[in-house]
């Protein structure tokens, strides 16, 4: 990969950073550095800031029609396409995704502009009975500008999954991608501004979470908010954010618990199970990391859900296996962590995938790790380790499986395995869960359909048209006509 990849992108043109600081970006396969990044701060975000802010209240964005913005995302969602194969190798390379995964995101990525296109003109205002003598319409419009900060698990897919509905809507955007993973939005916001997209209508800067990613939280210019990674950075966001007044969606994670009656369909469940958890190494907010198995069948279940796990392969990108590596030395050795204290407190090992020859030394492996039964309060099964590590726990009866369900902090998806209609219906009533799927895991990238949680997992929606509500405003108007 020979792109420069260490300017921001600011106003429609590429910026050095103010301070001309820059850092490293590695590698996940290999643990060796490609590149460089600008190292921002608060003095770049400012110029993004105003650059946004000029573009939606003087520049050509702010009067573009929503049938004209409609098309532009359309017009980047076929670029998406047309470069597909560069840009899955650069988010390979980044994240360390097996090339078929890679590929999957980049048709995902192009799916939300796709859908966000024809989206555009499609959100509509309402109007209200009132009193004789009176119209009263809602407005339905963009909030102005709005900050998004993404995470290094989906870089590519999560430049689609936030832009596009909050430019469909008509905001001016400043985006701060991860810098563990921002190569893919630095190469996309080329394609959009060759899609049309004018001066200050997607800005990127790029620098530490810390310095970089506070500075646009805390912004006064930034009128909405969009975060999607840590619980602990949440609240941060959340924090900064209240200080000047503004809401924002939060997306934090999850302890997504998959729960399998005996009446179940093994064959159906288990490979759904196992590529729920093994998915982007584990390194998904939506993993599918607990599976709660009805206690009558839980030897015959486990036994065959154990043999399917144990053949889980992990190598680097162009490999193309299940598993890639972890995205950083530091997230390496956190979920080699809970594999170790795990063992250290005598929870059984059920299986463990296989790591390929020939992969680097130096990558960033960890071996997939499947463990149970796991006691109820044991921390592995608790807290979200984002790695490729399954955790199996029995119930006794439906009471005690929505219990089990519903024992954690988090409240993302879940999954309800059996045959009984009724009893999937309780259940999807009873787990606290912004999705739930039935017989299912997941559906693709799911772009229609509305995603959020809550308690640890956040608050707010992304993607379908619940993301354009979040990204607009009402304004309720009176019009008195005698």
């Amino acid at each position: 990969m020979k792109t420069d990849f260490s300017r921001n992108f600011i106003g429609g043109a590429w910026a050095d950073p103010v301070e001309g600081a820059t850092m490293p970006i590695y590698e996940p396969a290999t643990g060796k550095s490609f590149g460089t990044i600008a190292d921002s701060t608060a003095a770049d975000v400012d110029l993004a800031v105003a650059a946004a802010r000029k573009a939606y209240d003087d520049g050509t964005w702010g009067r573009t029609t929503a049938i004209e913005r409609g098309r532009m995302l359309t017009r980047l969602g076929d670029a998406i396409l047309s470069h597909a194969e560069e840009l899955s190798a650069i988010e390979a390379k980044d994240t360390g995704k097996p090339k078929g995964v890679a590929d999957a995101d980049i048709v995902a990525l192009a799916r939300y502009f796709e859908f966000y296109g024809g989206a555009a003109d499609k959100l509509h205002g309402e109007t209200i009975p009132y009193l004789p003598g009176y119209h009263v319409g809602v407005l339905r419009e963009p909030h102005g500008v709005t900050g998004h900060i993404l995470p290094w698990n989906y870089p590519a897919q999560m430049f689609g999954r936030t832009l596009a509905p909050s430019l469909a809507v008509g905001n001016a955007t400043v985006l701060k991608p991860a810098e563990d993973a921002c190569a893919a939005s630095l190469r996309l916001v080329e394609l959009a501004a060759e899609a049309g997209f004018p001066e200050g209508a997607i800005n990127i800067v790029t620098g530490k979470g810390q310095v970089a990613g506070a500075a646009l939280a805390a912004h006064q210019g930034v009128d909405f908010m969009s975060f999607t990674g840590s619980p602990e950075v949440g609240q941060v966001i959340q924090k900064l954010c209240a200080d000047h007044y503004i809401t924002c969606t939060l997306e934090l994670g999850g302890k997504s618990p998959q729960v399998v009656f005996a009446d179940a369909d093994f064959d159906a469940a288990i490979p759904v199970i196992v590529r729920a958890i093994i998915q982007n190494s584990g390194q998904t907010c939506s993993a599918g990391s607990r599976v709660l198995v009805e206690r009558s069948a839980y030897d015959a279940f486990v036994e065959r859900l154990a043999d399917a796990f144990g053949k889980v392969r992990v190598g680097a990108p162009e490999m193309n296996l299940d598993c890639g590596p972890i995205i950083t030395a530091k997230q390496q050795r956190r979920v080699q962590s809970f594999i170790d204290r795990a063992e250290a407190d005598g929870v059984p090992v059920l299986a463990q995938g296989l790591l390929a020859e020939g992969i680097a030394a130096d990558g960033y492996y960890v071996k997939p790790t499947m463990f149970g039964p796991v006691p109820r309060g044991n921390v592995i099964a608790q807290d979200e380790v984002f790695g490729p590590v399954l955790i199996i726990q029995p119930f006794d009866d439906e009471a005690d499986a929505i219990r089990l369900a519903n024992g954690t902090d988090y409240g993302l998806v879940a999954a309800v395995w059996t045959r009984d209609g009724a009893r999937q219906m309780r259940l999807v009533k009873r787990i606290r869960s912004g999705q739930v799927f039935v017989n299912c895991y997941g559906a693709g990238a799911g772009i229609e359909l509305p995603f959020g949680g809550s308690g640890k997992s956040g608050h707010g929606r992304e993607k379908g048209f619940a993301a354009l509500h979040d990204f607009s405003k009402t304004k309720t108007m009176v019009l008195n006509h005698g």
